[in-house]
């Protein structure tokens, strides 16, 4: 199933988070700490929203960091993603 975000919208798939500490102690699933770091799975088209011109600068591929309460979250065939607004994007990391 292909996904195509609206508006300023940007479908993001969490990268694995760390299951050990750097001390090494292993932690559990429970205990981890939700990844704010992600991969660009789509991106909207971006256009008017809320009366102002939004211009996307995110693309397909980008590994971003992202607000840690931000989107919406989905299952979809199997993958787990996130749909948030391009504004909740903090940072593309390089």
């Amino acid at each position: 199933m292909e996904i195509k975000p609206l508006f300023d919208r940007v479908v993001i798939e969490a990268v694995n988070a760390e299951e050990t500490t750097k001390s090494g102690i292993v932690l559990l699933a429970k205990d981890q700490e939700k990844p704010q770091m992600a991969r660009v799975v789509a991106v909207g088209p971006g256009g008017v929203v809320d009366g102002t011109e939004i211009v996307m600068q995110l693309k397909v591929g980008d590994k971003v960091l992202y607000s840690k309460y931000a989107g919406s979250e989905f299952k979809i065939d199997g993958r787990e993603v996130t749909i948030i607004r391009q504004s909740d994007v903090l940072a593309i990391i390089e």
